[in-house]
């Protein structure tokens, strides 16, 4: 086939528009040939239970979906009866982008709460954390925070800990989204567990897709007595909610070659350092401001509409709050030092001019 797009050229508008890492490419040229049994009983998807549990705890269980509004969904749906509630921030990505996926497919109401940097406290959570046992109330019995956040912000250990504490005391579950959790662990130093299963978090949603694999997620019961309770239901959640592949050895390839060695950190660890880039290569140019402290791959800021699409003609990137002028720029595996300073000075060229 003749390759139709130009494969050189990247932008600053997702982490989802970069395609996949060689090495996970080759991970999926390794999976193919021959018969593997389909629906999960394949070699590969054995292995990633033994891979993913050596990040974040013995007992785990691994779930492989294809995309992270269907990991979110999923493990929601596992989690709630037909009554129950979701606390999560306004800003959460299941509740400002996953076109009411939530609520029209699995049938969960969300309670949002607004929070200034993206991150869920236990005093935040209070706000919607009440009225259990009022038949008017859908009754709230999960927490869902995102790691990082969709504001760019990343919870310590020590916050998701705090959250994760005080829902269990109120008899909630707590629920992880972790699209860019990789980016998450590169900003703090430390393995997937010491936010998830040492902090005290019951399911997480795996990310993949975003950090070089193709239609690779996955849902992970962390919490070991949870993943052991046949009454979960998650083996028939996932096939309801057509998230179960039939060839499901290509799915769990990908997530192997990212998490058995240090590929997951390597590649996010490039693309949160390419983000740290480029916001120092901007932050002093008159006429932009950095909305908040860059702490993974994403930069916000705020600068002149007519600047801003003027310098969409080169970079593709998205408005975040049209309103006040914010912008977001995101940074990928795949992103340059050479595609950061051309940005950066095509922006200088733009503010002068």
């Amino acid at each position: 086939m003749t390759t139709l797009h130009d494969r050189d050229r990247r932008g600053f508008a997702s982490d989802n528009y970069a395609g996949l890492h060689p090495e996970v490419l080759d991970a999926l040229s390794d999976a193919n040939g021959g018969h593997e049994i389909a629906y999960g009983e394949d070699a590969y998807t054995a292995r990633l239970q033994e891979v993913v549990a050596g990040h974040v705890g013995e007992g785990a269980v691994t779930w492989p979906v294809f995309n992270g509004t269907g990991a979110n969904v999923v493990a929601l749906q596992a989690l709630l009866p037909r009554w129950g509630a979701v606390v999560c921030a306004e800003s959460a990505h299941i509740n400002t982008d996953e076109g009411g996926a939530p609520e029209r497919m699995g049938s969960i109401k969300l309670l949002t709460v607004p929070t200034p940097d993206g991150k869920l406290t236990p005093e935040l959570v209070d706000r919607q954390a009440w009225g259990f046992g009022d038949e008017h109330r859908a009754q709230p019995l999960v927490v869902s925070i995102t790691q990082t956040t969709e504001l760019g912000t990343c919870y310590t250990p020590d916050e998701v800990r705090a959250v994760a504490d005080h829902a269990h005391s109120l008899g909630m579950r707590v629920h992880l989204d972790g699209a860019r959790i990789s980016n998450a662990a590169a900003t703090l130093g430390t393995d997937l567990s010491a936010f998830t299963s040492e902090a005290g978090v019951d399911v997480v949603s795996l990310g993949g897709t975003k950090n070089g694999a193709l239609a690779a997620e996955a849902v992970v019961v962390v919490n070991p007595e949870l993943a052991a309770d046949p009454t979960l239901g998650l083996v028939h959640v996932r096939k309801l909610s057509m998230q179960l592949a039939s060839k499901m050895r290509f799915v769990s390839a990908q997530l192997v070659a990212l998490y058995e060695g240090d590929l997951w950190l390597r590649s996010a660890s490039h693309a949160n350092a390419m983000a740290t880039r480029l916001a120092a290569g901007v932050e002093a140019l008159d006429g932009v401001t950095i909305q908040r402290p860059v702490q993974a791959n994403a930069v916000f800021a705020v600068l002149d509409r007519d600047v801003a699409n003027a310098l969409r003609e080169k970079f593709r990137f998205y408005d975040w709050d049209p309103a006040t002028g914010e912008v977001r720029w995101m940074c990928s595996w795949d992103t340059t030092e050479a595609d950061v300073d051309a940005f950066v000075a095509e922006l200088t060229r733009l503010l002068g001019a």
